[in-house]
């Protein structure tokens, strides 16, 4: 199904009927309000003004809409902000955030604890029994503008609290971070300070422990809101709308309390800002990278345990990345059947009508500020029909295909990078990448989720191996390819007893004896059964007598070794390397790759085969007509095609 985000508060209210009329019109089902409307809801300390929001809801159920109510916290009043001012963040320099945008709190305040504690049991239970709601989403993007990590008092106290309960004592504190160096022993959790505004360096096993309790932070904050809804407004689904390639808290830990994941796709946007060269931003810059929706795709209906929705659908030019062009025509109808074939239940706009002031003024809507329907609407008109015409789409079915994907990976070598491109997310990307560049499905996993039923297993980079991962990568049965510095940390930061990859070494008889990053023009030469260059990384391993070396680096040691059903890439592949060892490994584990053009991808949804061009040309769907179910054999730049299961003659 479809939906949108509407601000019912924005507009006269003698529109309301007509904007409802006209979503139903063009075939939208699901209306998502209330997210940012604390001050219009209680426009003084407590009073509270719900007649106009329960009209609004009345209206939009009476036309057949059904309604995704928000809870306000993600932007907290003038009036709260001058009561509590110790309520904002600080930022790692000391300063304190200010009122005049949004996600200006604390999670650690207890101040903003209760009063948001205050606000979502009242609309709980003043909205929770509407009969046109359907769910609810808690907040609004999470740790968006930097906000996950706050330096304040408040932080400090319960991050002391945190870890008094993690560690029982400052001794086993002390050991676990290593704190014999450089003097940093302390003698009572009291005395802990925040890793912030030090001379040089901070320790990196507190850096980590700081990340992991600002995740904790938002989890339970989360479970929060959660516990109230599920009190008030029982039968009613809860999700939250995480943002795309944003690591900066364990997104699988804050869903766990919800029952499905939901994300804001805004592709261009965030091609703009991920770190492709110039080349793939100019080649993309209308339509995205082809796996940057993609991706996120596989990684949300992870963390909603199968379950997952495109809360915010990117419907024109948005104002927030460093440029922002038109999408190319075709583009939005392509994002939404997209996010469709990996499974998303309901893509949602982002929004209804482009707001003619305020910040985001410039970002386009389904409809212009004038009101007349803007290129991205008539284009979700447009997918609205196929819709109903092609019926219900069955279940996405598990790939063949898992890549790991570990959010405390993301910390440990942003922290410790010792060298400066080295990025995890790209790394991931990369790997993702390159089996999508061969039409393979991927599913993204958690480290521990069970990997049975899976032919390939990715592990691009796993610093801390979790005994539950562990637990999962003996029991997989598949093949598993682990990246660099996969091992390289136990759970305290330091480097395990018996040297990389640590426990793994369980799986493949290798040691990690020396790394080196490789500045800007250095590079690896690579030849063997995969031949090519590493930038950025490379490992010098030594090989025990059951290991292959399938490739080596020009001075002789393993680039891309053997032990059973496990292999190991010991450094950071160039393109071309990378998509000979994906290769390789696809066709030991009989998954069938296929050739496809550049920009091309396919996406299987049971018996159905969705096609996508991102490229620049057109493309001959290799299938007979009569297999067609939309589209034409002729698959035109930012057009889709989708048809039924055979073997096809790619």
């Amino acid at each position: 199904m479809l939906g949108v985000c509407y601000y019912p508060e924005h507009w006269p209210e003698d529109w309301w009927p007509e904007d409802a009329r006209a979503m139903r019109a063009l075939g939208l089902a699901y209306v998502r309000v209330g997210e940012f409307a604390w001050s219009r809801l209680e426009p003084e300390p407590g009073r509270y003004e719900p007649a106009w929001l329960r009209r609004a809801m009345d209206i939009l159920s009476a036309a057949g809409l059904k309604i995704v109510l928000g809870t306000p916290t993600a932007t907290p009043p003038k009036w709260l902000m001058d009561l509590y001012p110790d309520i904002a963040p600080v930022d790692a320099e000391g300063q304190k955030r200010g009122f005049g945008s949004r996600r200006h709190s604390s999670f650690s305040s207890p101040v903003w604890i209760l009063e948001s504690r205050r606000i979502v049991e009242w609309m709980a239970r003043e909205f929770g029994q509407h009969p046109g709601l359907a769910g609810w989403q808690t907040d609004n993007e999470y740790g968006c503008h930097d906000t996950v990590q706050s330096h304040g008092a408040h932080d400090q106290k319960a991050f002391q609290t945190w870890l008094r309960q993690r560690y029982q004592s400052p001794e086993q504190l002390n050991q676990a971070w290593g704190n014999v160096f450089w003097s940093m022993e302390v003698d009572s959790f009291d005395g802990i300070s925040l890793p912030m505004l030090a001379v040089t360096e901070t320790n990196p096993a507190a850096r980590l422990d700081f990340w992991r309790f600002s995740s904790d932070q938002v989890a339970r904050y989360n479970q929060m809101q959660v516990d109230i809804i599920r009190a008030h407004s029982p039968g009613r689904f809860i999700t939250h709308n995480f943002m795309g390639q944003f690591h900066e808290f364990d997104h699988f830990h804050v869903a766990e309390s919800l029952d499905l994941a939901s994300w804001d796709s805004y592709p261009i946007g965030a091609t703009e800002r991920f770190p492709f060269s110039e080349a793939e931003k100019q080649l993309y810059a209308k339509t995205g990278h082809p796996d940057m929706a993609a991706f996120n795709h596989d990684l949300y209906r992870a963390v909603g345990r199968g379950r997952f929705w495109v809360m915010e659908q990117q419907p024109g030019p948005v104002n927030w990345a460093p440029w922002n062009p038109v999408p190319r025509k075709g583009q939005i109808r392509l994002f939404t059947w997209e996010a469709l074939a990996h499974g998303a239940e309901v893509v949602s706009y982002f929004r209804w009508r482009q707001a003619p002031f305020a910040q985001e003024q410039m970002h386009a809507g389904l409809n212009r500020p004038d009101g007349i329907l803007s290129p991205g609407g008539a284009e979700a008109a447009q997918v609205a029909l196929e819709l109903a015409a092609l019926g219900p789409l069955p279940a996405v079915e598990q790939a063949r295909v898992a890549l790991v994907f570990d959010y405390e990976a993301e910390w440990i070598t942003r922290i410790q990078p010792q060298g400066r491109d080295f990025n995890y997310a790209e790394l991931a990307y990369r790997w993702y990448e390159s089996v999508r560049e061969m039409g393979l499905d991927v599913d993204l996993v958690s480290p521990g989720a069970s990997l049975l039923g899976y032919a390939l297993v990715l592990v691009p980079c796993l610093p801390h191996v979790s005994e539950a991962a562990l637990a999962a990568f003996r029991a997989a049965g598949a093949l598993i390819l682990f990246g660099p510095r996969s091992g390289s940390k136990t759970r305290h930061f330091s480097i395990p007893e018996g040297l990389p990859p640590g426990p793994l070494r369980e799986l493949i008889d290798i040691k990690v004896v020396e790394v080196a990053s490789l500045r800007p023009g250095l590079a690896e030469h690579v030849i063997g059964d995969i031949s090519g260059t590493m930038s950025r990384w490379r490992e010098n391993l030594e090989t025990g007598p059951h290991v292959s070396a399938l490739a080596d680096f020009d001075d002789g040691h393993a680039a891309f070794a053997q032990d059973g059903q496990c292999f190991y890439l010991a450094g950071w592949p160039d393109k071309p390397l990378l998509n000979q060892a994906m290769r390789h490994l696809a066709e030991r584990a009989r998954l069938e790759p296929v050739e496809l053009p550049a920009g091309i991808r396919l996406r299987r949804r049971g018996g159905l085969t969705f096609a996508f061009n991102y490229g620049a040309n057109p493309w001959n769907v290799p299938v007979e007509p009569a297999r067609l179910v939309l589209g034409s054999a002729r698959l035109e730049p930012s057009g889709i095609a989708i048809w039924t299961d055979a073997k096809n003659t790619l």
